[in-house]
């Protein structure tokens, strides 16, 4: 009776311990280098950029050839550890956690929670971002996040891990993932929902991301999040900082945001209220700016350029010209 008990007990912690999933690789013992970021990895998807890594790991070490070496942690909410032979192999990493967190209670365990706090550099891989907003957002592990960036150190996505990195996020926690056509033709259409505040870093308080961008024709549910956020946040701009595939963004304690990779990048700013954005109606904004940023060019988060930008219409939920 006594055994029967004492499993009855036991087996919510087993089923709890199961939902997590750490693949390890390099040296188990904390490094804790002096940093020198903060910087911010916004990775489009569709494959890795190799040189977006090891900027972003040379930055906050100080150096680009020197003996310093940082840890890292991934955390997908999906999927295995295929992250950490690839970051292993970088010049400057000691270690590589990752951590497949698949329920909200992972996130408040103590070790995943030490390992996260411990780490130089936290990236979210791709996925599903409404995964993130469940099972991390208001959890001990985004509050070690936020300490990590805190004290100079690095934090990035890819794809979904990108999605969540602005002050508004598209969080995807829908049936279906929102098309650029429909988004115009109605931006209150039930398939758009955001979550806000999941982070708030520096330089992007009034930025909402994406990701897959040309690739996917993502540039018309853009300009739909964006007046979005105009018309029901307190504010009176607002920038969509997106990446096409095997691109970057990386942004770093100045608010300069360079692109890296492929690229272009592309920042769209709406700088004044919509014209018409309501429910079951076609988005009529004249005109967002638009900088495409090929690869190597740093834009100023702090102070847009006042050149360079394409002033871009929608009228009636048609983008009057061709906005790449």
């Amino acid at each position: 009776m006594l055994l029967t008990l004492f499993l009855a007990l036991l087996l919510p912690k087993l089923s709890l311990q199961a939902a997590l999933t750490r693949f390890d690789t390099g040296n188990p013992a904390d490094v804790a280098p002096q940093l020198h970021g903060p910087i911010l990895h916004l990775a489009g998807g569709g494959g890795d950029v190799d040189a977006a890594y090891q900027e972003v790991i040379d930055r906050i070490r100080g150096c680009s050839d020197c003996a310093t070496k940082i840890d890292i942690v991934v955390l997908p909410a999906s999927g295995a550890g295929g992250y950490k032979d690839y970051l292993q192999a970088m010049r400057g990493v000691d270690s590589v956690t990752t951590f497949v967190i698949t329920d909200r209670s992972t996130s408040r365990r103590a070790d995943v929670v030490a390992a996260v706090r411990d780490a130089e550099y936290i990236f979210f891989a791709g996925g599903d971002q409404c995964n993130y907003v469940k099972y991390f957002m208001d959890t001990p592990i985004e509050a070690m996040v936020r300490a990590v960036y805190a004290r100079g150190g690095a934090v990035g996505g890819t794809s979904a891990g990108m999605a969540i990195m602005g002050k508004a996020t598209y969080d995807a926690c829908t049936d279906e993932s929102a098309q650029s056509k429909l988004a115009l033709t109605d931006p209150y259409n039930h398939e758009i929902s955001f979550t806000t505040d999941f982070f708030d870093w520096r330089f992007m308080e009034r930025v909402i991301t994406d990701t897959h961008f040309a690739q996917r024709d993502r540039m018309g549910r853009l300009m739909a999040f964006i007046a979005r956020q105009l018309q029901e946040l307190p504010v009176d701009s607002f920038l969509g900082i997106a990446a096409n595939e095997k691109t970057a963004v990386l942004v770093d304690e100045r608010g300069l945001a360079t692109v890296v990779g492929q690229g272009p990048a592309y920042f769209v700013l709406g700088d004044h209220f919509p014209e018409r954005t309501l429910p079951g109606q076609p988005l009529t904004y004249c005109g967002f700016k638009i900088w495409r940023a090929p690869s190597g060019l740093a834009c100023d988060l702090v102070h847009p350029p006042p050149t360079g930008f394409t002033t871009i219409v929608v009228n009636d939920g048609v983008i009057v010209q061709n906005p790449y």
